[in-house]
């Protein structure tokens, strides 16, 4: 067996399982591959992420560590740059937020451990994401 990555015409990307290459193609000749979120047959393949060829003639590997922590410092920033910082208040807040006393907004903060349970037991849906530790390249 073995793995293609696929991509159809709409971009969206999805992993195909064939016995080899031409299987692959002669599936892919006769439609019986469809994107499983659009449906569309118009698939081509992608490279291989975990092994690609650079233009130094070495192989580079995908290195899932890195990977993770790109991911981690992209929601931080994502989160930092669309959701209010309340700081300490973030339980009191968000109550009031679920209560409708105040406009919903999306809003992050610091939470005690007692904070979290009160906002569990009233109900309030709330996600903790730790905030990457800083590394020798960010400087």
């Amino acid at each position: 067996m073995i793995t293609f990555d696929l991509q159809c015409s709409n971009g969206h990307t999805f992993e195909g399982w064939f016995e080899d290459i031409k299987a692959y193609e002669e599936q892919k000749e006769k439609k019986l591959i469809a994107c499983p979120v659009c449906s569309t047959a118009s698939i081509s393949r992608l490279p291989s992420t975990f092994m690609l060829k650079t233009s130094g003639g070495s192989r580079a590997s995908f290195d899932p560590n890195s990977a993770l922590m790109n991911i981690g410092k992209k929601i931080v920033e994502f989160v930092e740059k669309n959701f209010d910082d309340v700081g300490c208040n973030f339980a009191s807040e968000a109550l009031k937020i679920h209560y409708g006393t105040v406009e919903p907004r999306n809003i992050r903060g610091i939470s005690t451990n007692e904070e979290e349970k009160i906002l569990k037991e009233e109900g309030v849906q709330f996600f903790k994401i730790p905030k990457p530790t800083s590394s020798d390249n960010d400087a």
